[in-house]
């Protein structure tokens, strides 16, 4: 048990460390990237779907805010939230070998085409929301209301945008810090449970246990997804690093996962039925992706 103890927090150290460096980095050019965003675009859902890629769940939460603004069509907003990497992507390179390289790529890769793709193909079905969206930039345009210096309630209850000294301070150290531990914790104790699981069951039996449920993965890795916090992510990412969830299901949970972004949809819409629908169309498109990866490199 000493091992397993101290293999989870090597393992988790390693993801602490990546994950510092990256957030102190996005800490100084999220808000640009943010007002970016929410710019009167035809690449909107472009931008949306490579801002998703950024390992910052901050992202997800002001895209549902520029949604709810009607600063943002339906489509950019899908689109960066199918991207979405959240807390997976600083796990995966912490744990990156030569031969996980090719697995990332294709992760990243999926993610950003699937939801651009798909955030075009949204915009075009729904061109009159589309429309009330660029007639509502083009009135906030010429009203005093001055977009850019707006501020979003991001994760951790800081706020992008604000240009208090003291917010400064936590954005820029305080924030990358709570938010490497808060995952230094998620891993340590995921990793723990399944090295303690491996060592009293064995690596043998999980296999086979896993082997029966291969092929509705993609739906339990979707499930798992819906869930609004970071731990779904980190979840989903360890067990496929582990061996236990395959490439294709790992990317249908990937893909469903959005942070907090889903929350703010439905705790600030009153219309439940675009909601549902926001929410059905992520679900089908995450589904539908595991399932043709699954197929393509036989499950």
């Amino acid at each position: 048990m000493l091992d397993v103890f101290l293999d989870s927090l090597l393992d988790s150290l390693k993801v602490l460390g990546v994950a510092f460096v990256l957030y102190i980095l996005i800490s100084f050019i999220e808000d640009k990237l943010a007002h970016i965003l929410g710019k009167k675009n035809h690449f909107s859902p472009l931008i949306g779907s490579a801002l998703g890629l950024i390992p910052q769940c901050g992202f997800s939460v002001v895209a549902a805010n520029l949604y709810v603004a009607h600063h943002i069509t339906m489509g950019t907003l899908i689109g960066l939230f199918l991207s979405c990497s959240d807390e997976a992507l600083p796990i995966l390179i912490s744990s990156m070998s030569k031969d996980q390289i090719v697995a990332v790529a294709i992760i990243i890769g999926i993610k950003f085409v699937i939801g651009f793709v798909v955030g075009y193909i949204i915009d075009l079905l729904l061109y009159r929301k589309k429309e009330e969206v660029e007639e509502h930039i083009h009135d906030e345009e010429h009203c005093d209301h001055d977009f850019e210096h707006q501020e979003f309630d991001a994760c951790c209850h800081h706020h992008l945008g604000s240009t208090n000294t003291d917010s400064k301070l936590y954005k820029h150290l305080l924030h990358p810090i709570i938010h490497s531990l808060k995952i230094f914790i998620y891993c340590f104790i995921i990793n723990m449970v399944f090295g303690t699981i491996i060592y009293f069951v064995g690596e043998e039996t999980i296999i086979e246990f896993l082997s029966h449920f291969k092929y509705i993965s993609p739906i339990i890795s979707s499930l798992i997804g819906i869930i609004p916090n970071c731990a779904s992510s980190v979840l989903i990412t360890e067990t496929y690093l582990s061996g236990a969830l395959s490439l294709g299901a790992c990317i249908s949970g990937l893909c469903m996962n959005a942070g907090l972004g889903m929350v703010f949809i439905f705790k600030r819409r009153h219309a439940l039925k675009e909601n549902l629908t926001i929410l059905g169309i992520m679900f089908g498109v995450s589904i539908l992706v595991g399932y043709i990866i699954s197929l393509i490199i036989g499950f």
